[in-house]
């Protein structure tokens, strides 16, 4: 069973920083391309960042690009996204996505 399971979300001021995780299990981890998606209050899914399979650059959004950081440890089935200098509008639940599996979500609150 394919499951996905993000951590790491909170509470942080405008400007902190935070750490996201996306623990993945039930697939060869290593092989596929794995993203970074968000969710703001009542908006569409954005898509944030994608980490490549096989040299694991990574590629993001002109929102979060210069600020945010993802990467992947393939020996952990660990997908991270660093998150810098945070703003309010990066308030949003966080998924981490393979294809058309997602997980259930971390919520991220930036507000003063």
């Amino acid at each position: 069973q394919v499951q996905l399971v993000e951590s790491g979300g909170g509470l942080v001021q405008p400007g902190g920083s935070l750490r996201l995780s996306c623990t993945a299990s039930g697939f060869t981890f290593s092989e596929y391309i794995l993203s970074w998606l968000r969710q703001a209050p009542g908006k569409e899914i954005e898509w944030v960042s994608n980490v490549d399979a096989v040299d694991n650059r990574a590629y993001y959004a002109s929102s979060v690009a210069g600020r945010f950081t993802a990467s992947r440890d393939n020996a952990k089935n660990t997908l991270y996204l660093q998150m810098n200098n945070l703003k309010t509008e990066d308030t949003a639940v966080y998924y981490c996505a393979s294809g058309n599996i997602r997980g259930q979500g971390t919520s991220v609150t930036v507000a003063s």
